[in-house]
């Protein structure tokens, strides 16, 4: 399936990286991205770790886990990866602050 992690891209992550520089989504991304509710997420990473690399839309920031919507394709990967349900589509998503792409850029070689 599209969504799945691909191991065999030996870790290349030029369409992220595009992503990360254009700060925009896919056009041709038909799904919303996701999103997190706060209130109900017990910060167990699961969601994290379950990402696939090619997208690697999710970060902890804090004491908070947040998806990045324009790196987001709004597969369910992360959501299969939830143990509490928090994470839902995000049809009224906003684009990324300035502060959360500082620290993208500061954590995208180690993604």
């Amino acid at each position: 399936m599209p969504w799945e992690k691909n191991e065999a891209a030996g870790g290349e992550t030029s369409g992220r990286d595009a992503r990360i520089a254009a700060r925009a989504r896919e056009e041709n991304w038909k799904k919303p991205p996701r999103r997190i509710e706060s209130a109900e997420c017990i910060t167990c990473d699961s969601c994290l770790r379950g990402c696939p690399a090619e997208f690697g839309a999710i970060f902890d920031r804090g004491l908070d886990v947040v998806i990045i919507p324009e790196l987001c394709s709004g597969c369910p990967a992360c959501v299969l990866e939830c143990p509490v349900d928090c994470i839902y589509v995000d049809e009224d998503w906003t684009p990324t602050d300035e502060s959360l792409w500082k620290h993208i850029e500061l954590t995208a070689d180690g993604a």
